[in-house]
């Protein structure tokens, strides 16, 4: 936000639209590649340990998620609003919304942490877990929560570097912290030398230290170097300014990014009823999910900023531009990776099974659910427009239909008809339908100009 204009930022107000998108989103996708292959890491180090260690920090996913979710969501709640008044020309509130983004995010998913230490025992119990899970699970989890403050260097302040064009410190970051884990990951988990080996409490301490790292660095690059926070307290009508305005979007849009690892949970409880091997399997595959759908991801990080700094230079041809050359962008890739994926199938099911009914589900689970990602890819970009459009309540209420009116009621409809396959056969229909629901509202508002008419109120 300083005046001199940075190499690494991007004018998303005036440069071709697929070019720009193109040059933000590809040093995303390498961050992402790095961080997302390094977190697999974990995955594969801990089923090194046995089908009940990879259960165990499998039954873990949908709460670290649902934590990360909710960094994620304040992160977009700040993008949208710096990005909008970045678009504006107005830098110095920008450098307020940032100040007040990283001292909010800090305390609300340090609470909300710190709530879900003191009740894990009956979050986990509600999963599904055996008794025999509970220490395992205790020694990820409980560092895991006292440590997840860090989640607002590679969630928030990432978000803040979005916000202005810069996607290139992002993506050295995030793949600077997912180094650090994948090498701390085996030293810890089965120790060498002096450091005693860990197990699964060791793959919750690499995690903790690649976090300390990344927020570190960011604010670091924030407060010192680009000067896009303030060093001290702002005052306190600053602060309520500007936490009214991002959690108006922030908190909808966590709400929404929330109710996936909730759905998540729902899905783990309901793949619990048929063992230990299938909860393990459903673990790796959700993970693998994260690598094939990492395009997407990165899109969803690099359109809402271009959206926002457009909505707030009132240039909406732009955002219709930029919304429909992704949307059948990640349609094409995704088929791509599909047919890729069945190809690697018996070799990814073999590095990370070692008993033959967790590779049979692992392979089922690729055979079937990717065939949607691409469909899966709509409904994200969807939903992270029109929170960029400061339409935060139509993106929870379509995350919401495609949770707990498509997604998983069909998923459970078909465990039920035909077991496994059933259920990720309704996962996959759950997908395709509200792909065709989201596309055909964003697109609405295109047809109708004044719903994008700004107000003062926004």
């Amino acid at each position: 936000m300083t005046s001199a204009k940075s190499k690494k930022k991007q004018d998303l107000l005036n440069e071709p639209v697929s070019g720009t998108l193109k040059n933000m989103t590809i040093p995303m996708i390498l961050g992402m590649v790095l961080l997302m292959t390094f977190n697999l890491v974990d995955t594969f180090f801990v089923s090194l340990l046995g089908t009940q260690p990879l259960a165990a920090i499998s039954f873990t996913f949908p709460i670290t998620f649902t934590v990360i979710s909710l960094a994620i969501g304040l992160g977009i709640g700040t993008s949208a609003v710096i990005a909008k008044t970045l678009g504006k020309g107005d830098v110095e509130s920008a450098r307020d919304s940032a100040t007040v983004a990283m001292l909010m995010t800090a305390i609300i998913v340090g609470f909300v942490s710190m709530a879900g230490l003191v009740f894990s025992e009956q979050i986990f119990s509600l999963l599904g877990a055996k008794p025999s899970m509970m220490p395992m699970i205790h020694d990820y989890m409980d560092l895991w929560f006292l440590g997840s403050i860090g989640l607002i260097g590679p969630m928030t302040g990432n978000a803040i570097l979005r916000a202005a064009g810069d996607t290139v410190t992002p993506s050295y970051v995030m793949g600077a912290a997912g180094l650090i884990n994948a090498v701390l990951d085996p030293l810890f988990i089965f120790g060498w030398g002096p450091v005693p080996a860990m197990g699964i409490k060791g793959a919750a301490i690499a995690t903790l230290i690649s976090w300390a790292f990344g927020m570190i660095i960011i604010l670091y690059i924030l407060g010192v170097r680009r000067q896009m926070i303030h060093l001290k307290m702002p005052h306190k009508d600053v602060l309520k300014r500007c936490t009214r305005e991002i959690l108006h979007i922030g908190l909808p849009a966590a709400g929404a990014n929330m109710l996936t690892p909730i759905a998540a949970a729902v899905m783990t409880a309901i793949v619990a009823s048929y063992g230990e091997t299938a909860v393990a399997a459903f673990g790796v595959g959700s993970r693998i999910e994260s690598i094939a759908c990492l395009v997407v991801l990165a899109l969803s990080m690099t359109l809402p900023p271009f959206i926002s700094q457009n909505l707030g230079a009132g240039k909406m041809a732009r955002v219709e531009q930029a919304f429909k050359i992704t949307t059948k962008f990640v349609l094409v890739w995704q088929v791509g990776i599909y047919l890729l994926m069945v190809l690697l199938a018996p070799w990814i099911a073999s590095v990370f099974a070692k008993e033959q009914n967790v590779a049979d589900i692992i392979k089922l689970f690729i055979y079937i659910l990717p065939l949607g990602y691409g469909l899966q890819g709509i409904i994200i970009l969807t939903n992270s427009s029109f929170n960029a459009l400061h339409k935060p309540i139509a993106a929870l209420v379509l995350s919401i239909i495609r949770l707990f009116v498509f997604y998983v009621p069909l998923a459970y409809l078909g465990s039920k008809l035909f077991e496994l396959n059933g259920l990720f056969i309704g996962a996959l229909l759950g997908n395709l339908l509200m792909a065709i629901v989201s596309y055909h509202l964003f697109t609405r508002q295109f047809a109708q100009p004044e719903c994008l008419v700004e107000t003062k109120s926004s």
